[in-house]
């Protein structure tokens, strides 16, 4: 398959599979939360302990999949984490239907679609970078950047009406066809999927050093221990602010429901934008600059979430900084993608991927946990504030651009580094 324009019909298909997942969860977006709400009612710690333990599990469960995925053909994981995530949703379904759905349930499915979640994309990863040459990673990697923000935007307003019209498992049976429909895409993908490597050996116990490959991999490569750093402790942060926020503006500032959750939806076509100029703009000014440049942009504006106040201007501020986060985000997430998939051999992409995604949801669970405690001691607006602060130094981490186009020139880079 030759670069060009068109990324070829193999990746049209992959593609197509993770647009039809991406809307699926989006239009389920807290569809969890809010079953544990209206049919079970329980109240807020049961409701965090569903969002916390059920992440933090699932990612604990994905590690030892990570060299089970490396050693095995990549569709074939990926079709069956689709199917163990439909059959996974689909009990929630009958549960309900049949009158037995029960809190504990809710936390089971949580646990092991968020160790799917992480299994899939450790195996779509490795499927990409066999689908596409190397230098149109980043192509392919803006297209599904785009396709997550239209999904974000699209998703939570069609699960709206499908709760409201339907009932409160409609956008459950939607997630779990979603999944059905990406299965379908990928097995659509033609020809014959190259073996994995040690093909001879996948019946074999996965030793103590596969699980560690991957974290091994990350923290020895000179240039994707600074972006793992950074990109983690970013993410961490932000996160670790959204229940602060919601906690803000929902109480002392008055925002309604629908407020709030217009101040998060209209800015997520800042990602949208975002991921349709990365390219471009690394064509235009280099990749190495731009992702360097979209990297300390983004970390500029969380901290004016601390000056939000009441009234029309507080939720246009929420707004503003959120669209311009959200912008840099998506230009920068592309590029961070196509370096890491062309900065990591063929044989451990899985487990690179698998140790990225699990040590991430960990930050972020443990981050938000702590900041949570840092809100009830000092206030919610401080805790924003204190977070916004730490982010702005964050761009210390990231490589300089230097290193950056050194490693794409030198051979660690993008062309290169695919063909070991």
């Amino acid at each position: 398959m030759a670069g060009g324009t068109s990324l070829g019909r193999d990746f049209g298909w992959l593609w197509a599979a993770y647009a039809a997942g991406s809307l699926g969860t989006w239009v389920a977006f807290n569809a969890f939360p809010l079953l544990a709400i209206t049919v079970l009612h329980k109240g807020a710690a049961e409701v965090a302990a569903l969002a916390a333990v059920g992440a933090a599990v699932g990612a604990a469960v994905a590690v030892p999949l990570g060299p089970w995925v490396e050693f095995r053909r990549k569709r074939s994981v990926m079709v069956t984490m689709d199917l163990v995530r439909c059959a996974a949703l689909l009990s929630v379904a009958g549960a309900f239907a049949l009158g037995r759905l029960g809190f504990t349930q809710l936390l089971v499915v949580s646990v092991v679609v968020a160790g799917a979640d992480i299994t899939f994309g450790a195996a779509s990863g490795a499927c990409l970078k066999a689908l596409v040459h190397p230098e149109d990673l980043l192509r392919a990697n803006a297209r599904l950047e785009s396709t997550t923000w239209t999904a974000t935007v699209l998703g939570p307003p069609l699960g709206g009406a499908l709760f409201a019209l339907l009932g409160p498992v409609a956008t459950v049976v939607a997630d779990a066809v979603s999944y059905l429909l990406s299965a379908a895409g990928i097995r659509a993908i033609g020809g014959a999927e190259p073996a994995p490597p040690r093909a001879g050996e996948e019946r074999r116990r996965v030793r103590a050093g596969d699980l560690a490959a991957g974290w091994r991999h990350i923290l020895g490569h000179p240039l994707l221990r600074p972006l793992f750093l950074n990109a983690v402790l970013v993410n961490g942060l932000i996160m670790a602010t959204a229940p602060l926020l919601a906690v803000l503006m929902l109480g002392p500032l008055g925002f309604t429901p629908w407020q709030y959750g217009l101040a998060f939806a209209v800015p997520c076509l800042g990602g949208l934008v975002g991921s349709r100029l990365a390219r471009p703009l690394a064509e235009r000014y280099g990749r190495h600059r731009v992702l360097r440049g979209a990297g300390v942009l983004r970390v500029c504006w969380p901290v004016g979430l601390a000056f939000v106040h009441p009234g029309v201007s507080g939720l246009l501020l929420v707004m503003g900084v959120e669209f311009a986060l959200i912008a840099c985000a998506g230009v920068f997430n592309p590029l961070l993608a196509a370096h890491r998939l062309g900065l990591t051999a063929t044989d451990r992409v899985a487990r690179t991927l698998t140790a990225w995604s699990v040590t991430g949801k960990a930050s972020v669970a443990a981050l938000t946990a702590l900041w949570g405690l840092l809100g009830g001691v000092i206030g919610p607006r401080p805790a924003i504030a204190l977070a916004g602060v730490l982010l702005l130094a964050t761009p210390l981490l990231l490589p300089s651009a230097e290193r950056l186009l050194a490693a794409e020139g030198d051979g660690q880079g993008l062309t290169r580094v695919s063909k070991r």
